[in-house]
């Protein structure tokens, strides 16, 4: 039997968090936070050509957005190798 199939012993405690705080997803966090923290540190406004049009705007704004897309195309990509 694996140990998900065990049978449990009636004074086992177990937490629904058993198993969430992974290192890779530890290591996600943490990652997540320092781009955040590099994100809303850099304030100043900018010109960002797009194509034809040249855009003025905060800087964290133009990073939020690229973070914002890779993470989509990154969960786009897992969910398609899962399958």
């Amino acid at each position: 039997m694996s140990p998900k199939q065990a049978p449990r012993t009636p004074g086992e405690r177990t937490s629904r968090f058993t198993g969430a705080f992974t290192p890779g997803r530890i290591a996600m966090i943490a990652v997540a936070v320092l781009t955040l923290v590099f994100i809303f540190e850099n304030t100043r406004e900018v010109k960002i050509r797009l194509l034809i049009p040249e855009v003025t705007l905060a800087l964290y704004l133009a990073l939020l957005a690229t973070a914002l897309l890779g993470a989509a195309c990154g969960y786009s990509f897992a969910a398609r190798r899962r399958k």
